[in-house]
This record gives structure tokens, C-alpha cells and sequence, in this order.
């Protein structure tokens, strides 16, 4: 499974998540990709996020927690690791 969490994006990049993906909440968005088509997406919202953009995606894989975290742009919450763990830390 995979999850991505969208804030202060262009809609046309949420528009581009709901073609491989559902949207529960908004900006919550939760399907089952390929890494091929995960990759490619978490790219593309890299790319189209713009400088106040901010994402996380979180997926399914073979480490100890059963999962991997990516960030991007300035969250509230850093994804940080601590020996093969992610952790979180709330900044201020």
C-alpha cells in the first residue's frame, strides 16, 4: 500500500494522484502502485509542488517498521534515522 499526504499543492498535481489513487481526505491520497509508478509519482510531485509545497509518502517494504517515509518541503514533523528506524521529530 501506499499513502501520499498533500499540502498547499496546484490541484493539477492532486488531479494526477487521483488517476492511479483515491482520495479519502483531502490531500490524503491511498492506492497500491508498482515502484515503477510510485517513483514516477513522488517525482512528479517534486517537481510540480512548487516552493510551499509539502508531501510525504509513505509505502510498504522489506525494513524492520514495514515501511519507508520520504518528506518534502518544510513540514511541522522531520522524518529522521536513527539507525535503520525512522523516527519522527516535531520542530518548532
Amino acid at each position: 500500500m501506499t499513502v501520499f499526504i498533500l499540502e498547499n499543492v496546484p490541484p493539477n498535481v492532486r488531479g494526477e494522484l487521483s488517476r492511479w489513487m483515491i482520495e479519502p481526505a483531502a490531500g490524503v491520497f491511498v492506492g497500491t502502485l508498482s515502484a515503477m509508478v510510485r517513483d514516477r509519482l513522488w517525482e512528479m510531485v517534486k517537481k510540480k509542488a512548487g516552493e510551499d509545497g509539502r508531501a510525504v509518502l509513505l509505502y510498504k517494504t522489506n525494513t524492520e517498521q514495514g515501511f519507508y517515509a520520504k518528506t518534502l518541503g518544510v513540514l511541522k514533523r522531520r522524518i529522521e534515522d536513527f539507525e535503520g528506524l525512522q523516527l519522527v521529530r516535531t520542530c518548532k
